[in-house]
């Protein structure tokens, strides 16, 4: 697919300003790696007085599939092959208007610590993308783009020239020409409205997409008249989503009518008060920091989540680029998608992307896959296997998988107490089969420890009551060490 952007300047001012402003320089062709292909950008002419920058990604299909997972258009599950012979590498869709995002986007924030003055300016653009599909037709590509400014061209291409007869296709040649914008204006322009028109997006929409829009749209989509399509569309008719942005715009549309902040006007709730001191980090939260510090003081690289759910430690690893690879691994095919969509792994750039795997597999089963990692992680795992089961997940771990350090968290029965609102005799999650007393725990560990050659040691999580203990306790064993407790350990068994 192909996009390109062309100014005209004088003597004065150059168009070939054009580099600066998107920071690509005119006697140089880039390229830019993309989930789904490579980014072109070049210049076909560049002089004072014309210059024009293109931008030509080349997709490629079996890894928009790959990733997708047939998402977006022509990815049904019944129609295998059109999820390869389609027209996402040549229609100008989403996945153009991502590549603008990544390509050029200190020119679309209107950052230039070159030409600061000249990226506030409007310019004399022309923008012309030779193939748009149009689900609307030219008229509505009108209505989309001439309230912003534009003057606008939209030629119906026909199916087949030599077949008039079958009418037009869907798609268009578009041509948009203004010099009342500047060039990140109708770069944000671009970035909504291309995937607007196609209807379709290439990836899962989640709610970080409202944010995206609402950033985008700054300063021209509260007040356009089709605001409501361009909002449902844009966030692929998620309708909770198109709800919450356009309360999100009408807010602004309204603090703008009184000349006021956004904060003014949505002041129905009155602020909270006090320090986040005074509000302890959630136990979750507490356990993922306590396992990445121990996972970054053994010194691990290559790191296992067995058992990893929705992905919360993963996504966490993935943020210390001390972790160069890790896995993460659930029965649950519906936890893996979870997962995926909260790692955006349809979105993440090549060298993250390398980085992470995600695979369905039991615990109960040795795994050649899972051989030969730095570390493994068994958060709050455990307590979620039958006990005659519990000998099949100590083999495959620490008899088959023998990673170097093994961390295992499980919730403390003994801290049930002071849980106000668990009822006696209840466990913490209606799917855990048992939960341990510190004496079980420790006396589970120290066996399995010395049927594999680790040793052991007992990490408090949470907070560590006298009487009771902490709420999560850590095991961590270390391949080929002596076993130890530490004292408050002992205490309890």
């Amino acid at each position: 697919m192909f996009l390109t952007i062309s100014t005209a300047g004088t003597a004065e001012r150059p168009a070939t300003d054009l580099g600066f402003l998107l920071h690509k320089h005119p006697d140089a062709s880039q390229a830019f790696s993309t989930s789904y292909g490579t980014a072109h950008v070049f210049y076909p002419e560049a002089d004072a007085e014309r210059c024009t920058a293109a931008l030509l990604l080349e997709v490629d299909a079996v890894a928009l599939v790959r990733r997708g997972k047939g998402k977006g258009r022509g990815g049904a599950p019944d129609a295998a092959l059109a999820q390869y012979v389609n027209d996402r590498p040549y229609a100008a869709s989403s996945l153009l208007a991502v590549a603008l995002s990544n390509v050029f986007s200190s020119a679309m924030r209107g950052v230039c610590k070159a030409r600061p003055e000249r990226a506030g300016q409007p310019l004399p653009l022309r923008v012309e993308v030779p193939a748009l599909p149009a689900r609307g037709g030219p008229d509505l590509v009108r209505r989309l783009f001439e309230p912003l400014g534009w003057t606008v061209t939209a030629e119906p291409i026909v199916l087949d020239a030599e077949f008039p007869e079958w009418g037009d296709s869907r798609y268009v040649r578009l041509v948009l020409e203004s010099d009342a914008l500047t060039l990140a204006g109708a770069l944000r322009h671009l970035y909504v409205l291309l995937p607007v028109l196609d209807d379709a997006k290439h990836y899962w929409v989640s709610s970080d997409e409202v944010d995206k829009l609402l950033r985008a749209g700054e300063g021209w989509l509260p007040d356009h008249p089709e605001q409501k399509l361009i909002t449902t569309r844009y966030l692929a008719r998620r309708w909770s989503l198109t709800r919450q942005a356009m309360e999100r715009l009408e807010l602004v549309r309204l603090a703008e009518a009184d000349d006021s902040e956004v904060e003014e006007i949505d002041n129905a709730v009155e602020a909270e008060t006090g320090t986040d001191e005074e509000r302890p980090a959630p136990l979750a939260v507490q356990r993922r920091d306590a396992i990445i510090g121990v996972l970054r003081e053994s010194g691990a690289a290559r790191v296992l989540d067995l058992g990893c759910g929705q992905g919360q430690l993963v996504q966490e690893l993935l943020r210390d680029p001390r972790f160069t690879e890790i896995v993460g691994v659930d029965v649950s095919m519906r936890a893996l998608t979870i997962a995926s969509r909260r790692l955006k792994l349809d979105r993440m750039g090549e060298r993250q992307a390398s980085r992470v795997q995600l695979f369905q597999g039991s615990l109960a089963y040795t795994d050649r896959r899972l051989k030969g990692y730095d570390a493994a992680v068994l958060s709050e795992v455990v307590e979620h296997v039958d006990p005659p089961r519990l000998s099949a997940l100590e083999y495959a771990v620490f008899g088959s998988a023998r990673p170097r350090t093994v961390l295992v968290t499980t919730p403390n029965v003994e801290y049930n107490v002071r849980w106000e609102s668990l009822p006696a005799g209840h466990a913490r999650h209606g799917d855990h089969r048992f939960e341990w007393t510190r004496r079980e725990f420790c006396a589970w560990a120290g066996a399995v420890a010395g049927r594999h050659g680790y040793g052991v040691d007992f990490v408090p999580v949470g907070p560590d009551d006298p009487e009771v203990g902490p709420p999560t306790q850590m095991a961590v064993f270390t391949l080929g060490t002596a076993t130890t407790t530490t004292a408050k350990e002992e205490n309890a068994a």
